[in-house]
């Protein structure tokens, strides 16, 4: 057995990890207890070569980082990364043998021969295309403290989901298959009234172009301040992001409105670097604007082009129109047949009808509750009742 620690020099964040400790422990000869209630807490008493390479995947360090920017590591960066992996390689060989768990197999991009450098050869590549540490696996982020930090229950929403307004999400679409690939592509503002799907339709694209390297990065309004500090977090990341601000609304003599203005200038230049701006709103004019202003101003023309001007610095402006009767009743049937509801459709039509009274109005958002309404009625067997 080997007595010598595996001490890594580039993988050192490893080291705090419990699995990764009770790993070291065990493959130097000490007690294997820690190690077996960490593989059975994570179900992978059959995968510690699996566990051991999602640790080293998803590290953030000196090796992964630089050839996130798509630099090549230096020879002696490279080496060191090499002979971190063959130490954790060699110490997982030691328990081979052991019955309480298997080993299991390497993931993908980590070589099957289990030899360091041509696993660090591999690595090179997939981070290039695949960013670092948490960019690999988390959709989105939120800005707080100076940080990016990882959001862990991402909307599930996909294009399918979202019913009619076919021609709103293509060309939302285009211009994110551009900023993608790395084409002109414009900032956009998506605006209408409450649950036309504005967001929802975000979250999709999200979902959609996830592993075509598109991430989110959700920001308040009152973070806007903070768009030049998180264009400096991503400068190097090889993967897209949208800054995405929801509900977006601003009082004319508010600082926050500069300095988005300064942000959004890329669309007007046709900017392609890795950052787009997405934001939603209820109203066209972001800027709030009163009768007031245009009676006290003394050029009121200027005052309202000055408060419209954010709008227009939006480089596609998408509108999300009020639901009719007829594209709420084609939402609420797509989204019937998608539940296979039993219900029949013209009864179903006019208690979609009757929902939209009581609750304030017809819009996808009505069309997708009273759907989940009558599949939990149907699935209970209950009266649709309401």
């Amino acid at each position: 057995m080997n007595s010598t620690p595996i001490r890594p020099l580039v993988l050192r964040g490893l080291e705090k990890h419990p699995l990764f400790a009770a790993f070291t422990e065990a493959a130097c000869g000490g007690d294997r207890r820690a190690l077996y209630s960490e593989l059975y807490e994570r179900g992978a008493e059959n995968d510690l070569l699996k566990a051991l390479c999602t640790l080293v995947l998803l590290d953030e360090n000196a090796f992964s980082r630089t050839c996130a920017k798509g630099d090549t590591p230096s020879a002696y960066l490279y080496d060191a990364f090499a002979d971190d992996l063959d130490g954790i390689f060699r110490g997982a060989a030691q328990l081979e043998n052991d019955e309480r768990f298997n080993l299991g197999s390497a993931i993908p991009p980590f070589d099957g021969s289990l030899d360091g450098r041509r696993s660090a050869d591999n690595l090179v590549q997939f981070y290039a295309a695949h960013g670092y540490g948490d960019f690999i696996v988390r959709k989105a982020f939120t800005f707080d403290g100076g940080r990016l930090v990882p959001v862990a229950n991402v909307p599930s929403v996909t294009v399918d989901d979202l019913k009619d307004y076919a021609e709103e999400k293509r060309q939302i679409d285009d211009n994110i298959c551009n900023f993608i690939g790395g084409l002109p592509y414009a900032n956009m503002l998506l605006y209408g009234d409450r649950g036309t799907g504005k967001s929802s339709t975000v979250h999709a694209m999200l979902n959609k172009h996830f592993d075509d390297g598109l991430r989110i990065i959700e920001l308040s309004k009152e973070n806007i301040l903070s768009v030049p500090k998180i264009r400096e977090l991503v400068a190097e990341n090889p993967l897209k992001f949208i800054v995405f601000i929801d509900d977006l609304s601003l009082g004319e003599y508010d600082d926050k409105v500069s300095s988005l203005k300064a942000a959004l200038e890329g669309s007007v230049s046709g900017g392609t670097d890795n950052i787009m701006i997405v934001a939603t709103s209820n109203r066209r004019h972001i800027v709030k604007e009163s009768f007031s202003d245009r009676e006290n101003s003394v050029h009121p023309g200027d005052s309202i082009a000055e408060q419209l001007s954010l709008s227009d610095r939006f480089g596609l402006t998408v509108l999300f129109s009020s639901t009719d009767k007829q594209m709420y009743l084609s939402i609420v049937g797509q989204l019937a047949d998608d539940r296979k509801l039993l219900t029949d459709r013209q009864k179903l039509a006019a208690l979609a009808e009757r929902w939209a009274l009581v609750k304030g109005g017809r819009s996808p958002r009505r069309a997708k509750q009273f759907i989940d309404f009558v599949y939990a009625a149907e699935r209970r067997g209950a009266d649709i009742e309401f």
